[in-house]
């Protein structure tokens, strides 16, 4: 491969001085393997309080009885509202449903919160997730919710780099990279390629140097990085 002098796009911008760490994330793959460096960020992110726990038992119960009585539509309704709660609740919710013998109808609420949730609370539950001992779960609803339209994850990834959400930006941005083809992730940077290209090659550098430069590639075709 030729050198044609890109060091200087590799590096990440000084604003967000230590997203290079996602070069760590590459053993547990998603959010969750930064979580104890990570804990200042977001000190009471994994808990769940009293009412989480009465919402979850509800839930449960409500749905056994609704696949008893062979009410599937309603069941579902119930499955899609449940997608948007609160993410410290998925893990929880995992358990439970699985306890009471509702696995199937917890792999349909996965599959909606990856197809409906907003890119910023997708990763969000990714990372409670994660957190919550349900990696497989975790990596599953980002690798399904990814495939959304790129400049959405560009934007999500513009929101959660200005909210100093460096995890759950490494997370997006590593799903990203490692899910969609090297000319799908180039194009999430449109959005603002200054800011979002060099976080993505940071990104497809932690996956391995081929993707790096498949991906630098692909932003020098698209005119999003010099």
């Amino acid at each position: 491969m030729e050198d044609d002098g890109t060091a200087a796009v590799v590096a990440p911008p000084p604003a967000v001085p230590d997203l290079p760490a996602a070069t760590a994330a590459r053993g547990a793959r998603f959010a969750g393997a930064a979580a104890e460096a990570d804990t200042e960020e977001q000190p009471q992110k994994g808990r769940t309080g009293a009412e989480d726990l009465r919402e979850v038992a509800h839930l449960v119960r409500t749905l056994t009885l609704l696949r008893r009585d062979g009410l599937s539509g309603d069941a579902h309704v119930l499955l899609n509202e449940a997608a948007y709660w609160p993410a410290v609740r998925f893990p929880l919710l995992a358990s439970e449903m699985e306890r009471a013998g509702l696995a199937a109808d917890w792999a349909t609420l996965l599959w909606e919160a990856a197809a409906t949730l907003p890119a910023e609370r997708l990763v969000a539950a990714a990372d409670a997730l994660t957190a919550g001992g349900r990696a497989e779960d975790g990596e599953q609803i980002l690798r399904q919710g990814v495939v959304r339209p790129a400049d959405e994850i560009g934007h999500a990834a513009l929101a959660l780099a200005d909210g100093t959400r460096h995890r759950e930006l490494r997370a997006l941005l590593d799903a990203c990279v490692r899910m969609r083809t090297p000319q799908d992730a180039a194009r999430t940077a449109a959005p603002d390629p200054e800011r979002l290209a060099p976080l993505l090659l940071t990104a497809a550098r932690a996956v391995s140097e081929e993707r790096h430069w498949d991906v630098l590639h692909a932003l020098r075709v698209a005119g999003l990085a010099a």
